[in-house]
């Protein structure tokens, strides 16, 4: 009888949303809530910016106020004091302590701790050899060149260098989500001899369980004025290094009478900031039409615009891209390596010269139905070839298994 694989994540702030990490743990756990093989326990975040929001899931089952069950993954909530920018740093700390500390009280054999993202690598020494006096292994997912976020000043950025460097160092695995990332931490970090893998993120090429007149759809539509295959959106987290600031200009700039819906989670500074130096507001077009946590309305949104606009440029595979070429007939993706190597020849590419966008609008515009329907094809064709998330579940259960 096969002994069932314990795997501990830390990183993510939570389950769900619209972060990597987040749209990832949601996505593993349901497709391995079935699997007697492995039992997945979850760190989230109690309290500041993403944390865990249990109301927002279905199938939820409450153990306490801090801990509850989800798609059979036990998932426990830890409060972490506001400090600013290194809140995220100790909460890291404090998820990865607390595992261990569960290792201990449920006598794990042999855990597997997969630590999402590189904030803590100073730390990662010791722990590692915490982890592996438990019988246990430490595999490591690295968010794509952290260091180059907007939102961080120089010494954080140089911190994030630091602390990538040491958690390729101590981690038994990196599991890389783009072949980019990986081929980087080859070359750049050889002298550790860093053990690698390739395991992407996923997605679903299906239709959304909802029909075009769903009253659930027909209201969301109708509150924020928009019309089937009349709008370009876009899905993401708010942040600089998602380019929303080049791809609402451009789209202000461009000529035609479509609507733009931006899903997002925005925050008041940032958009403020924005509405300073584009006056977006004044264009009727630009329509933030706030978040949207049901999967099934959220891909209906997507199947029904008529072209998706992704800014992406920091990061591996990204899942809202994913989402977008399996549900989504027209993209338009910026022109980086890791979006490139997703999407290949089933989209349209954009850079950041004033007026690249406006004029791929403009002649995105002007495609033919046959010529719309020729990228969507090969867009469902580049999902269903190598990003279904069951094909992503099928690879982490043999890693996690054969790890035992």
């Amino acid at each position: 009888m096969m002994t069932k694989v314990c795997c501990y994540i830390c990183g993510a702030k939570c389950v769900g949303g619209y972060g990597g990490y987040e749209t990832f743990l949601d996505k593993l756990t349901e497709y391995h809530q079935d699997n007697e093989n492995i039992q997945y326990y979850i760190a989230c975040k109690k309290n500041g910016i993403g944390a865990m929001n249990e109301d927002k899931l279905t199938g939820v089952k409450r153990i306490s106020e801090d801990e509850f069950i989800y798609h059979n993954a036990h998932c426990f909530k830890l409060y972490t004091p506001d400090i600013g920018s290194a809140q995220a740093i100790l909460h890291d700390i404090r998820s990865l302590e607390y595992c261990i500390k569960d290792i201990k009280r449920r006598k794990v054999e042999h855990p597997i701790v997969y630590v999402l993202s590189s904030r803590i690598g100073p730390f990662m020494g010791h722990y590692a050899k915490v982890i592996h006096k438990l019988g246990g292994v430490f595999y490591h997912n690295p968010d794509g060149a952290e260091y180059a976020r907007k939102k961080y000043n120089y010494l954080v950025r140089c911190y994030w260098k630091l602390s990538e460097q040491l958690m390729i160092k101590h981690a038994d695995l990196i599991i890389c989500d783009s072949k980019n990332i990986r081929k980087g931490i080859l070359e750049k970090y050889k002298k550790y001899k860093p053990k690698t893998t390739f395991i992407a993120y996923g997605a679903e090429v299906r239709k959304s369980i909802l029909s075009d007149d769903a009253k659930q759809y027909t209201d969301w539509m109708a509150e924020y004025a928009l019309t089937s295959k009349n709008y370009y959106l876009i899905v993401g987290r708010f942040v600089p290094e998602n380019n929303y600031e080049t791809m609402i200009r451009e789209f202000m700039h461009s000529k035609i009478s479509k609507d733009l819906a931006i899903i997002t989670n925005a925050n008041g500074k940032f958009y403020q900031q924005l509405e300073q130096k584009l006056h977006f507001e004044q264009d009727k077009r630009i329509k933030f039409v706030g978040t949207v946590y049901d999967k099934e309305l959220l891909m209906k949104i997507r199947e029904n615009a008529y072209c998706y606009l992704h800014g992406h440029e920091v990061g591996g595979t990204n899942p809202s891209l994913l989402e977008a070429l399996g549900s989504t007939d027209l993209n338009l993706i910026y022109d980086v390596g890791f979006n490139r190597e997703v999407a290949e020849d089933a989209a349209l590419y954009w850079r950041k010269e004033e007026g690249n966008l406006s004029d791929l609008i403009d002649s995105a515009d002007d495609l033919t139905l046959s010529e719309i329907a020729e990228y969507a094809d090969k867009a469902r064709k580049r999902i269903s070839d190598t990003y279904t998330w069951q094909f992503i579940a099928d690879r982490y259960e043999k890693l996690f298994i054969e790890s035992n």
